[in-house]
């Protein structure tokens, strides 16, 4: 037997995001002039459906003015930082590791040069490994280690779900490729720097592309 509930039930699906925003219920005994009465006993039209409340930051009119109606405050950009911080420590000891046992670490000591094929094999290695480690993290919970520490997490910003696997990936990519082949620390600073001027959602460069914000937890 099904454990799912009935249709109509009011129940959510075991399943769903507990962080996913709702619309708010109309006052008790509002009748059909309630905006959320169905029109003439037809389907309920989708509660974030352009329109009235319409503005969708990205042109896509799906969502209500303010996306981040129904969702909590949004992380201080300093803490953010400092959780980026925490998790490239924890991921580059990884890195380090197992470039230096796989003898493809950037510097010969010996020489005191730089052996570039060791150096992209490192590269590489690193870029794999933070964007997995990102895009696990947040498609699972929407936390890092370090997100989770300083009670924070990412969230999409049209419904504050946490993001699909598809856009936690493309948020990983867009902070952790620039960063393990070029630019290193200076695009991570670039990127997540953003977030301390960007108006209204304090987003970063992979925030942007993903169309996701990081809010506090507690």
């Amino acid at each position: 037997m099904s454990s799912e509930p009935p249709p109509g039930s009011g129940q959510p699906p075991p399943e769903e995001d507990p962080f996913r925003k709702h619309p708010p219920h109309p006052p008790p005994g509002q009748g059909s002039g309630s905006p959320y009465d169905a029109p003439h006993g037809g389907a309920q039209p989708p509660p974030y459906q352009g329109g009235p409340l319409g503005g969708d930051p990205y042109g896509g009119g799906s969502f209500p003015r303010d996306p981040l109606a129904g969702m909590p405050p949004l992380a201080d950009s300093g803490k953010r930082t400092l959780a980026r911080i925490i998790d490239m420590i924890l991921v580059g000891v990884v890195v380090w590791l197992l470039t230096w046992g796989f003898g493809v670490s950037e510097y010969d000591v010996a020489a005191d040069d730089v052996d570039y094929a060791s150096s992209i094999a490192q590269s590489a290695v690193a870029a794999v490994l933070y964007t997995a480690y990102d895009t696990f993290m947040i498609a699972r919970t929407g936390q890092t280690l370090g997100k989770k520490w300083l009670k924070m997490r990412v969230a999409n910003l049209d419904n504050g779900a946490t993001p699909s696997a598809q856009t936690a990936l493309v948020r990983s990519l867009v902070l952790w490729i620039p960063f393990a082949f070029c630019c290193a620390c200076i695009w991570t600073a670039i990127s997540g720097g953003v977030s301390y001027f960007d108006k209204p959602y304090k987003q970063g460069l992979h925030d942007k592309a993903a169309k996701t914000v990081v809010v506090g937890t507690g």
